[in-house]
């Protein structure tokens, strides 16, 4: 079985592939976002190293993230939350665009300095609640940390955290409104929370809009004893 599934796996990476963008024809599932289009769309920029929105060149972390830091030690996103990007990640959560994961993941990877990695111990995701999984039938976050897990070499624990309250779409809300929103939103998995205690973490979402949600489940972590939290995100929406 196992040698069926290495075989399978080198057939998807020559298996014949369009670019979701432009649709230009190529080889496996990493051509679903064709070279070009990654040139084009995902030019690195400098940003803040804890919110990641742009900045300028020179400095460091923004004047927001120096008067009021994020939970988070560090935060990393690949591009900008718009085009092509918001409509590819609506595709991936709404619509079921899983064919999607493999390119984004790898987009996410490629931002990611060595830094970002380096004496992690785990990789952990932003969970749905129940009701919502239960619904879309995924967890789009915890199949982007999979894969950029496995990207890295890294143990991905996409069970560590959990959503117990089944909060209003954060799109729907205002901006201050949604921290509230999101405010005892999230709880450590007993079976994990010893295996947390000390360790150093990334959490990985699709997108970062106000850090809301992020920030709690952040918060959760500390407070069940993680070392630190890492933030890694697709794309981070411009202020």
């Amino acid at each position: 079985m196992a040698a069926l599934l290495r075989a399978l796996g080198r057939l998807a990476g020559r298996w014949p592939n369009r670019c979701a963008v432009c649709q230009a024809d190529g080889e496996g599932r990493d051509a679903r976002l064709c070279a070009a289009c990654v040139r084009r769309h995902a030019a690195p920029y400098p940003r803040c190293r804890l919110c990641a929105l742009r900045r300028p060149a020179g400095v460091e972390v923004c004047g927001a993230c120096l008067r009021t830091p994020p939970p988070w030690c560090a935060a990393w996103a690949a591009a900008d939350y718009g085009y092509p990007w918001d409509g590819l990640l609506t595709a991936l959560k709404f619509h079921a665009a899983l064919d999607l994961v493999p390119a984004l993941a790898a987009r996410l990877d490629a931002a990611l300095p060595a830094e970002a990695s380096a004496d992690l111990d785990a990789v952990l995701s932003v969970p749905l609640a129940a009701a919502r999984l239960r619904e879309r039938g995924y967890n789009q976050a915890a199949l982007l940390a999979r894969a950029v897990a496995a990207r890295r070499g890294l143990r991905c624990e996409p069970h560590a955290l959990r959503r117990i309250v089944d909060t209003a779409h954060q799109l729907a809300l205002p901006r201050e409104a949604r921290a509230a929103n999101v405010r005892g939103a999230f709880a450590v998995e007993p079976r994990h929370a010893m295996a947390l205690h000390g360790r150093r973490v990334a959490l990985v979402d699709d997108v970062m809009t106000t850090g809301a949600t992020l920030g709690e489940a952040a918060r959760t972590l500390l407070a069940a004893g993680a070392a630190e939290v890492r933030v890694w995100v697709v794309a981070r929406t411009p202020a």
